[in-house]
């Protein structure tokens, strides 16, 4: 449990890295959700994630050999199939019952390696979207970002529905009008009014469609047409990374500069962001009032991701 939040590290999707960060054969070190985890890409091309410590001695798996579609301890050489079960031990004819680590759901998509986390042991109940941008040759390749905040994901969720923020933050010359809806794990917010660049203001509209609380796609037009797509991945309870994935739409010849120059005020605006998550305090019942934007509406969205009997605390 967090020491600043009052409630635990949220269920759902979450990203720990781009497709082309695990090359097949490669295995690489992680820590998300409060553990030392292994992914690796199998020599069929499939990436596995599953909890790093070795059982035998505690030599840490992604740091390992990639053997086929399995992965072998750095220290020992015992060897665990993608299901977290130790298959070979090279000095033993047969491996302890209880040699066996966590694998983690996981699924590839959209040029992003996510997988499921639950804290009660609960199976995937939705899926990931497959996003028509992707791949697409009117649409430009991933532009990356990556930071790490001192927050946590329902914190960050929140900023898409506090309507007045940018006026106060990010000095927008009106405050945009939010019309937020849910739909079982789907919550869609869509902000209409001016939206500031460095060329000035101009007319668009802000559409942020959450599958959960770790993958958020948010659709600007008016401007550019551009996708970001942004995955919140709890490191801890009190520390979270925040990945953008930015393309837009380059079709009819339109300049990718434009789009460039769009995407650097983004993430201008986020880097205004980042300190005031940092700091400041989590209030259970705030004191809102009318023209907040719908955030009472995304804080009982969001209860559904806790485990059943924090519920109460979660928002």
């Amino acid at each position: 449990m967090s020491t600043r939040f009052p409630f635990p590290i949220p269920t759902g999707w979450f990203q720990v890295a781009w497709s082309e960060d695990v090359a097949p054969g490669q295995a690489k070190a992680a820590e998300y959700f409060g553990k030392k985890l292994a992914i690796f890409r199998g020599e069929d091309g499939v990436v596995r994630v599953m909890d790093a410590i070795c059982p035998h001695l505690g030599g840490h798996l992604g740091f390992g050999k990639v053997k086929e579609n399995q992965l072998a301890c750095p220290i020992h050489g015992w060897t665990f199939d993608g299901e977290g079960q130790c298959s070979h031990i090279p000095y033993s004819a047969r491996a302890p019952r209880q040699a066996q680590v966590q694998s983690w759901p996981v699924v590839e998509r959209n040029g992003l390696i996510l997988v499921w986390h639950a804290a009660d042991g609960e199976a995937p109940r939705f899926e990931v979207p497959t996003l028509p941008e992707y791949g697409n040759p009117d649409w430009t390749t991933y532009q990356k970002r990556s930071w790490v905040i001192k927050s946590c994901s329902q914190e960050l969720g929140e900023n898409a529905v506090d309507s007045a923020h940018f006026v106060g933050v990010h000095n927008f010359s009106q405050m945009p009008e939010t019309k937020a809806s849910q739909d079982g794990h789907c919550f869609q917010a869509v902000s209409e009014g001016l939206i500031e660049t460095a060329a000035g203001s101009a007319e668009g509209v802000l559409a942020v469609n959450m599958f959960g609380m770790g993958f958020v796609t948010t659709r600007f037009t008016g401007i550019v047409e551009t996708l970001l797509i942004g995955s919140s991945t709890p490191i801890d309870a009190d520390h979270i990374e925040l990945r953008f994935s930015f393309t837009v739409n380059i079709a009819n010849g339109f300049p990718p500069e434009i789009g460039e120059l769009f995407i650097a005020e983004v993430e201008r605006t986020l880097l205004e962001d980042i300190p005031i998550w940092e700091n400041k305090a989590y209030l259970e019942r705030p004191l809102l009032c009318e023209g907040d934007g719908p955030i009472g509406l995304y804080r009982s969205w969001v209860r559904q991701f806790y485990p059943k009997g924090e519920q109460r605390e979660a928002a």
